[in-house]
């Protein structure tokens, strides 16, 4: 068999075609994070603010554009937690930021 006759699935879970044969067995303790535009976020990920975004017991705002280095995910698919100067404990819900 040739390799342009090679069977090919659609991976959900990806948004990608992939071989038939390369298709793994996703595990269900794994939550896939996605961030405004639909790019996978993983820990240590760089990420940029599509909102201004008022932060509840900080009294101040973030402006869109802000870069926020070295995001953490929670186990929730819509949730990261991060650091950002001067504010403790910010999560964020991964539908406010894009993957830089």
């Amino acid at each position: 068999m040739a390799a342009d006759d090679e069977e090919y699935v659609y991976d959900e879970a990806s948004g990608e075609w992939v071989p038939a044969g390369s298709t793994a067995v996703a595990s269900d303790d794994a939550v896939v994070v996605r961030d405004a535009v639909g790019n996978i976020l993983a820990d240590g990920d760089q990420v940029t603010l599509i909102k201004d975004l008022t932060v509840k017991g900080a009294g101040q705002t973030l402006k869109r554009g802000t870069l926020i280095k070295s995001i953490r995910l929670t186990g929730d698919a819509q949730e990261i937690d991060c650091r950002y100067e001067g504010i403790k404990g910010l999560v964020l819900r991964a539908e406010f930021v894009k993957k830089r």
